[in-house]
């Protein structure tokens, strides 16, 4: 249960509405057992004041049942309403709280997670923790509040009665629970790990399916993910099951509530002997009391599911970041002087990517990181960038330790164009308003998507343009070039590049490299790629091989005296 505590505590913003909530959730209930126990009491008295022939004061219990009508329908209105806003609001906070504990982790502390994994968990995991509120916490405080009040009402009427109610009411409240969470704990962690499977499941085959028809995979994989499908099917079966057990077992503890409350009603209620009308009174109350008595069951029944939906978000939220900025820091980069001495990096231990790497980068140079797949030249961005942290050596910008740089600062500092660009479901206005956190103007936007070769895209609606989830109605190469738009957009003195021309043909290469070196004009660039388009106009090419740089010089330099470029020139042109 400690692992709910966090949570719980957050609740603690929206108290005053939670309470409001839980006041007309107890007012729900008094209007409801009041309306039927007066309803009760009312036709029994009518009728034996009518065999009688007795006078009786219709208006004032007639008036009685209509307050406690407009009462109960009013307050279930206002329930709902506000139950259901601070639920809304709880997840708000529960999301935001989420994504600030999410936000400072590196990459070292997300590594080997599932990206559906972590959409489930900030997702559907916290989606399950609303129950805690609306089916654990209000349930049961409305349940307290109602037992008490009805104990001091049946009470004054009959002792023996109200301890009869209270007393079996009670111990719905104490074994239910119990009962309930112990059967409905496998099923419910089940449904929560059986969705979590099919998401993940589901993305991948969904990601994969050029590889899948590639390799003839698709069938196993479509089999494999159906198969998740039926044991989360089945989980919600089991679930269901308990659910409907749960329901039968409040029916029999009700009725025979019911039926003992009949029985000693029968003998008397309190001073009216025989009991006459006032005996619809407490028999009346018993029968309402099924309202206040049906969430027991179903409030621990979740339980189980709201504990493993907790402890997975706490996995993520109670991580301590690898890697700490500082809070505040004079540090600035105006001249983007890169320096990397004797850097050393592995992300698994016994195995090194850069061993005691050293590389300078004057201010305002253009310099190019060329070498196979997997010698470190993406993990040396990230270095720049501190998605990792070098376990030895320093990186300095403008003769400052990364490490002294805020942030903020060091974003600043630095735009990096990589091969994959992000693209959120938005217009395009959105997608290029990000490059800055300061307001751009439309006409600037525009500028930039001519300049980018984009114009056709303001045809329409312009820059209100939806490009869709991913950017999907747009080509691949015009996702690149919208990239591209942002790293003209920002004004940073240290321009990285990470193989952003890979996998287009050359044309898109060769114009896109010429947006980004003329844009670099007076900024310091390093590019690292497969390939060797620009390569003439790099101040300095580096090879990078076995963590380390084994050959360094021009373009011309390196045709002339280093033989696996000049064969590698010769293959690519």
């Amino acid at each position: 249960m400690k692992v709910l505590l966090p949570f719980l505590r957050l609740f603690r913003r929206q108290w005053l509405m939670m309470s409001i909530g839980m006041l007309l959730t107890v007012i729900t209930l008094a209007a409801g057992i009041g309306l039927l126990s007066l309803s009760g009491w009312f036709l029994s008295a009518a009728a034996v004041a009518g065999l009688s022939g007795v006078a009786m004061n219709y208006f004032t219990p007639a008036g009685g049942v209509r307050g406690f009508s407009i009462a109960r329908t009013a307050s279930r209105y206002g329930e709902r309403l506000m139950t259901h806003e601070a639920t809304f609001r709880i997840l708000t906070d529960l999301r935001q709280w989420a994504w600030k504990s999410l936000l400072p982790l590196s990459e070292r502390n997300l590594a080997g997670m599932r990206r559906a994994d972590l959409l489930n968990r900030l997702v559907a995991d916290i989606d399950t923790l609303d129950h805690l509120y609306l089916r654990l916490l209000t349930p049961l405080a409305a349940f307290v509040v109602m037992l008490l009040c009805l104990f001091g009402f049946i009470g004054w009427l009959d002792l023996t009665l109200a301890l009869i109610l209270c007393g079996g009411l009670l111990s719905a409240w104490l074994v239910l629970p119990l009962a309930f969470y112990r059967l409905g704990k496998q099923p419910g962690m089940a449904v929560l790990n059986g969705r979590r499977q099919y998401r993940i499941g589901l993305l991948a085959w969904l990601s994969g399916q050029a590889e899948l028809a590639l390799f003839g995979a698709s069938k196993a994989q479509r089999a494999k993910l159906d198969a998740d499908e039926q044991r989360w099917l089945a989980s919600q079966r089991a679930m269901a099951a308990v659910t409907g057990l749960s329901q039968a077992a409040l029916i029999v503890f009700h009725g025979t509530i019911l039926l003992l409350m009949l029985w000693f009603a029968a003998d008397g209620v309190g001073s009216h002997i025989p009991p006459g009308p006032m005996m619809a009174v407490p028999v009346f109350c018993a029968l309402a009391v099924f309202e206040m008595m049906m969430p027991l069951a179903g409030a621990f029944q979740h339980l189980s599911s709201c504990l493993l939906a907790a402890e997975r978000v706490s996995e993520l939220t109670q991580q301590q970041a690898d890697i700490v900025f500082p809070v505040e820091s004079n540090a600035h980069v105006s001249h983007g002087d890169i320096q990397l001495q004797g850097i050393e990096f592995a992300y698994q231990p016994q195995q090194p990517i850069l061993q005691q790497l050293n590389l300078h980068l004057h201010a305002g140079s253009k310099v190019a990181l060329l070498g196979k797949t997997g010698c470190g030249k993406s993990t040396l961005l990230a270095l720049l960038t501190r998605q990792w942290q070098a376990q030895a050596g320093k990186i300095l910008l403008d003769g400052t330790p990364v490490e002294q740089f805020t942030e903020t600062q060091l974003r600043d500092a630095i735009t990096v164009v990589s091969q994959r660009v992000a693209l959120l479901a938005g217009t395009l206005r959105d997608n290029l308003q990000m490059a800055s956190l300061s307001k751009i103007s439309d006409e600037r936007l525009a500028a930039v998507l001519e300049q980018v070769g984009l114009a056709h895209l303001l045809q329409g609606q312009g820059l209100n343009s939806w490009i869709g989830e991913g950017g999907r109605q747009l080509s691949g190469g015009e996702q690149r070039r919208i990239g591209v738009a942002r790293a003209l957009l920002r004004d940073a003195p240290i321009l990285l590049l990470d193989e952003p021309t890979e996998g287009l043909d050359r044309r898109t290469e060769q114009e896109i490299l010429k947006l980004l070196l003329a844009h670099a004009a007076n900024k310091t660039l390093l590019m690292i790629s497969h390939r060797l388009t620009g390569m003439a106009q790099m101040d300095q090419i580096h090879l990078l091989d076995g963590g380390q740089i084994v050959a360094s010089g021009s373009h011309t330099e390196l045709l002339a005296n280093e033989p696996a470029y000049s064969a590698l020139y010769k293959k690519l042109h």
